[in-house]
């Protein structure tokens, strides 16, 4: 990740980031009709450490931006929306459990270690369904997305893509990575 992530942001980075999220907001409206921007931006002030999520996800590629909320908490829902899986985050297997079987060739993370390490969660197949509705992702890239035990337990693990016009899931060994695969999360403020 570009930079090591801290309790909070400076003045500065704040207002860079809500700049970031105020134009990607203005942007791409259909993402999010009914939702204000002066709502949103109240919540994100009162809840700083969502702040710092928020730049984590940016930095590393995931361009985030609202694209709902929840009817009974209030909450607003962030999810990574850049065109293709976010760039910082690719090259990764599944988990801890997968890296250390992996005899050689080792990436040098994984999927849930840097999930957390941004404080956001992986996307489930609901979700990652609910985004492509919302825009045409991933036509060229992939993304792992959250995966049962039951899968995980025989050593594999799920991921998407949308190609031919239709989105895609599949399976693969929890070990493997690849340039063109990478994740993308959500986080609730």
């Amino acid at each position: 990740m570009a930079n090591k992530k801290s309790n909070s942001l400076t003045q500065d980075e704040q207002q860079e980031l809500l700049a970031i999220l105020s134009t990607r907001f203005n942007e791409y409206s259909q993402r999010h009709q009914g939702i204000s921007w002066s709502a949103l931006e109240r919540r994100l002030l009162a809840n700083s450490d969502k702040l710092v999520v928020l730049q984590q996800m940016e930095l590393s590629g995931g361009e985030p931006d609202v694209i709902g909320q929840d009817s009974s908490s209030g909450e607003y829902l962030f999810v990574d929306c850049s065109k293709e899986s976010p760039a910082g985050r690719r090259s990764m297997c599944y988990d801890r459990q997968a890296l250390e079987a992996r005899k050689s060739n080792k990436p040098a993370n994984t999927v849930m270690d840097m999930t957390r390490e941004l404080g956001s969660q992986l996307l489930s197949e609901q979700q990652y369904l609910l985004l492509q509705e919302l825009g045409e992702f991933d036509n060229k890239t992939s993304s792992w997305i959250t995966t049962p035990s039951s899968v995980r337990k025989k050593g594999g693990a799920l991921f998407c893509d949308r190609r031919y016009g239709q989105v895609f899931t599949y399976h693969n060994g929890a070990d493997s990575y690849y340039a063109a695969r990478g994740f993308r999360t959500f986080l609730y403020v």
